[in-house]
């Protein structure tokens, strides 16, 4: 689809009757090669018509044969919108859960396809590769040109455990774990898809030390996992503290700091 160099200096007609169905169809956002098909109607060149709006401020360039209207700024939408397979996770999907203290100063979103970190509109977009057999626990929130997909409570927790420098810091997630309300059944399901042990044992560990409700098949399941190497409870922290040889791990946060993380109040 060819995009013209000529820009005019006023609306032109076709521009403004794309305006129009832009309105009409509530369309916020759109890829080139399908906004005609969404709008239900040929330009001669829609390429130049749609670049002429974003010369007159109309429409945005996410990025290439991307748009959106120049007002619109949901950054989970616009950063799930321009990611094919993806989702909002870790840190982010956290604040999303109302499970976060502290907010991320970048989106972060998880996907099957390889994909640069990009800044649309000064937000920062990081997006994090997954193998496919990792994808799981996609929800739908919102509604309309404001829904987006992000992943749920218990497959957040099992990512940011996985992927500890994406949560945000170890005191965070351990507050997010205490109080979220979790289903041993997902954390098991997502456990075994993720299949980081490591991080199974730090779950089992924290959810046994917390006494936490509903947990006791998954800290059963992560009794299982338990292997021979040692690993640090806190994989950011210093090599030292308790080893709890039941477990595998060393306590470079102590059980006591611990507890009182879990009673901190988002």
């Amino acid at each position: 689809m060819a995009i013209s160099g000529y820009k005019s200096a006023h609306l032109t007609k076709e521009q403004l009757k794309l305006v129009q169905l832009l309105d009409e169809y509530e369309i916020e956002y759109f890829r080139l090669d399908e906004i005609e098909k969404l709008v239900n109607r040929k330009f001669k060149n829609i390429g130049e018509v749609v670049e002429n709006l974003v010369d007159k401020k109309i429409l945005f360039r996410l990025e290439r044969a991307k748009y959106a209207k120049t007002n619109f700024n949901n950054q989970y939408v616009i950063g799930t919108f321009i990611a094919k397979e993806s989702a909002i996770g870790y840190w982010s999907a956290l604040c999303i859960h109302e499970l976060a203290s502290r907010f991320p100063n970048k989106v972060f979103i998880q996907t099957t396809k390889r994909k640069k970190d990009k800044i649309i509109k000064g937000v920062e977009y990081k997006f994090v590769t997954i193998s496919e057999r990792k994808k799981a626990g996609i929800i739908t929130i919102g509604y309309g040109n404001n829904s987006f997909p992000v992943t749920d409570v218990e497959k957040t927790l099992v990512d940011c455990f996985d992927l500890p420098k994406y949560s945000g810091g170890f005191d965070l997630l351990v507050t997010a774990f205490s109080q979220a309300k979790l289903s041993s059944k997902k954390l098991i399901a997502y456990s075994e898809a993720v299949n980081n042990i490591a991080s199974i044992k730090r779950m089992g560990f924290i959810a046994e030390l917390l006494n936490k409700n509903g947990m006791k098949s998954f800290i059963k399941y992560a009794k299982s996992k338990v292997n021979a190497k040692y690993n640090l409870i806190d994989p950011a922290g210093e090599d030292k503290g308790e080893f709890v040889s039941s477990w595998k791990l060393r306590l470079n946060v102590s059980r006591k700091d611990i507890l009182k993380l879990s009673k901190e109040i988002y």
